[in-house]
């Protein structure tokens, strides 16, 4: 019994110290490649404090790491919707409070915005985006059941169309044609139009709560690239 538990002691510390640095790497390519998406993996190992050796033992190749970058993301955004509990809030309500979550999520992955890095092909096939959409599905047909959205469009239209303006919206971004703020007014307006929720569009007259500074950074970050 001793020695199965001095054997597992140093198991799993093994193990912790490989989440540790697991956590380093995404944090830090998570910044990174936000701001240089060119960026190789000799520049991810060195700001997150660990060898290129360590970088490529735990994610064999550059688009494998960014493939767990972008899953992380994912999980991340699907978790912040559920714990937002959007089946409670009127369907318009909702909604907007879905699209605050997307914009959120832009700001602490930036490298969303980039388009060739959010291309990257799962090394499964999947697409990461699917469970983003059924949540937005759910969404409208309950808005739709309420009466709240248009009902001769089918939810999963609206969903797709949604999430097409959404990316329309980051790439404004991205070129520094329009702030985060000002995109989210824009993208919010543009979707309570598309579901038909005009009593509700009054909510799209005043930007998303956002940080000045933060929105600033990133619009100077996208007109540099």
């Amino acid at each position: 019994m001793a020695d199965t538990l001095d054997n597992a002691t140093p198991t799993r510390r093994r193990r912790s110290d490989a989440r540790r640095s697991i956590d380093a790497i995404l944090n830090a390519a998570r910044t990174v490649l936000g701001e240089r998406p060119d960026a190789s993996m000799e520049d991810i190992a060195t700001a997150a404090g660990v060898t290129r050796q360590t970088v490529y033992a735990h994610f064999p190749s550059r688009d494998a790491l960014i493939v767990a970058l972008i899953e992380a993301a994912r999980a991340e955004g699907l978790a912040a919707v559920d714990a937002a509990h959007l089946d409670t809030a009127p369907p318009a309500d909702a909604l907007g409070q879905f699209l605050d979550i997307s914009w959120q999520l832009l700001r602490r992955y930036p490298l969303l915005l980039d388009s060739a890095l959010n291309r990257t092909p799962r090394l499964d096939g999947s697409d990461p985006h699917l469970a983003v959409t059924a949540r937005l599905e759910q969404l409208i047909r309950r808005g739709q059941r309420a009466s709240d959205f248009d009902r001769t469009l089918s939810a999963s239209w609206m969903a797709a169309a949604i999430l097409g303006l959404g990316h329309t919206a980051a790439e404004q971004v991205a070129a520094g044609r329009l702030t985060t703020s000002q995109a989210a007014a824009m993208l919010l307006d543009s979707t309570l139009r598309l579901c038909g929720a005009t009593g509700a569009r009054s909510q799209a007259a005043a930007a998303p709560a956002a940080d000045v500074r933060a929105d600033n950074d990133m619009t100077s970050r996208a007109t540099e690239k």
